[in-house]
């Protein structure tokens, strides 16, 4: 099977980066894409590697915020539903998206419902992780008011910067795809002290390189 592997920095994906540089990964067709942070950065570098070569799967992997405290800090989580966080405009005190403004219809493709939802394949049964649902932003949460307002509009789970984009290049592309993150964080008033970064890369990476080794049983 031919994987690529996504992430937005070599960082969140060094170890198994490191991993498959083995002498053991030489027939295996495993390729890294580092994006850059953010739906842009992400949006052009994927489409330009899909446009190049073909894949049976892309992974995208990194690290997220969690809105629901029932996910533990550093586990890794299936992010099956994604959708723009900050895409619109502010009204005064109210936010409105971009499907409110009528900019664009909640069902054009290749959004279902305002969503960018993983097409669901056998390949997919062997991620055995939590699925939970995604929201993309720009600027990540960091006061009480906006975590309220995108909580209580969207009831996400979890936030990236770069999830929409790799959902929506992949459904355009028509390629099988995945994002998975491990979690450093709660989404709450921004403290860095309370952040478990090196708990949610290695277990991050410890998942992929077992997800990758068990690919081909």
């Amino acid at each position: 099977m031919k994987v690529l592997i996504v992430a937005a920095t070599e960082g969140e994906i060094s170890p198994l980066v490191q991993h498959i540089a083995s002498p053991a990964y030489a027939n295996r067709d495993i390729g890294i894409l580092i994006t850059g942070v953010g739906m842009v950065a992400t949006t052009y570098a994927l489409t330009k590697k899909l446009q190049r070569a073909q894949y049976d799967l892309v992974i995208q992997a990194g690290v997220g915020g969690s809105f629901d405290t029932g996910i533990a800090l550093g586990e890794v989580v299936f992010i099956t539903s994604d959708q723009y966080g900050d895409l619109g405009a502010e009204d005064h005190d109210e936010y409105i998206d971009i499907f409110e403004m009528g900019l664009l219809s909640t069902g054009a493709p290749p959004h279902n419902g305002g969503k960018l939802l993983t097409p669901m394949l056998p390949v997919h049964d062997r991620i055995k992780l939590r699925h939970v649902s995604g929201l993309t932003i720009n600027t990540v949460s960091g006061s009480i008011p906006t975590i309220k307002r995108r909580l209580n509009k969207y009831g996400c789970a979890v936030e990236s910067m770069e999830g929409a984009a790799f959902h929506y290049v992949c459904l355009m592309e028509e390629v099988a795809f995945a994002q998975v993150r491990g979690i450093s964080n709660y989404v709450i008033p921004r403290d860095k002290s309370q952040w478990k970064m090196k708990d949610a890369v290695v277990n991050l990476n410890k998942w992929l390189v077992e997800f990758i080794d068990n690919l081909n049983d």
